[in-house]
């Protein structure tokens, strides 16, 4: 391993870990303000740390002479921030009633689902997926059925939360190409905080006084989670292997239940640890590359 990809490797481990930790200031935020309210501050604060980026690849591009599609950068902002204010409410809300482990675990499996709903846009699936998609199965049902045969409310939230995070990512897809990805991720941020904040007007009632109490855990989802986290990841990648890059930043999920652990001392029943573990597993093999055939062409193909 080069220097170049180590030092990528490391920065990719600090964004799964950033996010990791950010589980848990989304769940203590709340004990002051109600989850649109946390949500929509804290978007908006990740849509201000990403002005001066956005701006400075805008000035790149201009240099280069690259044009910028502004149809397409505000349509896909607009839809990517819709679908974000959706999933991000609904892992919010989720938050409320279940552990941050959990949540950390069954968010992750967008990552599943992602090449599945992929299906329905003509995109070939491979039978590792379908392999994957049966262990995460298994793994929810650890994770989330009760003895009793009932799903707890923040589970089957963050259930769909997960859901809507897989659409997300691929309406992401249908734009990047398109359009400057730190702008978009901006954009989106913009919209989701808009989107939030007005529901919080309508469904809470959110004062200047509460948004103080957890400033901190706000400016750390804002600032660390949205603006920092996802800069990183944009360096980190660079040069890196997809599947690589990927199977790092999933590490966000396992680094969701240390930080409950650690910080909330919230701890997990040896059934849902069976079933995190499962759940991993699932996560690494959606990520495996496909493997080449001797002619060269691929034996399995994935999104």
């Amino acid at each position: 391993m080069n220097k170049a990809t180590f030092r990528n490797s490391l920065l990719l481990l600090l964004t799964a870990t950033i996010w990791g930790f950010s589980f848990v200031a989304q769940s203590k935020g709340m004990d002051h303000v109600g989850p649109l309210t946390f949500n929509g501050v804290r978007a908006v604060l990740g849509g201000l740390v990403l002005v001066p980026f956005a701006a400075m690849q805008g000035a790149s591009n201009r240099k280069k002479g690259i044009k910028t599609d502004r149809r397409a950068l505000l349509w896909g902002g607009l839809w990517c921030g819709i679908f974000l204010f959706f999933a991000s409410s609904l892992q919010q809300f989720g938050i409320l009633y279940t552990s941050v482990g959990k949540s950390g675990f069954i968010t992750a499996f967008y990552i599943v689902l992602v090449p599945i709903f992929g299906l329905f846009l003509k995109k070939k699936t491979g039978i590792l997926v379908w392999v994957s998609a049966l262990i995460a199965l298994v793994g929810l049902y650890l994770l989330c059925i009760t003895e009793q045969f009932s799903v707890n409310l923040g589970d089957a939230l963050t259930l769909g939360c997960a859901v809507l995070f897989a659409g997300h990512i691929l309406v992401i897809d249908r734009f990047a190409s398109k359009v400057d990805g730190v702008t978009l991720s901006m954009l989106q941020f913009f919209v989701n905080g808009v989107l939030a904040c007005a529901a919080a007007f309508l469904f809470e009632k959110p004062n200047l006084a509460s948004i103080l109490d957890a400033r901190w855990s706000i400016l750390y989802a804002g600032i660390m989670s949205c603006g920092v986290a996802y800069t990183l990841q944009i360096i980190g990648q660079k040069g890196m292997n997809p599947a690589v890059a990927s199977l790092i930043l999933s590490l966000e999920s396992c680094i969701a239940v240390l930080a409950g652990w650690l910080l909330l001392n919230q701890s997990l029943s040896a059934r849902e640890l069976v079933g995190c573990a499962v759940m991993f597993v699932a996560i690494i093999l959606a990520q495996l590359p496909p493997k080449k055939a001797a002619n060269g062409a691929l034996q399995d193909s994935s999104l």
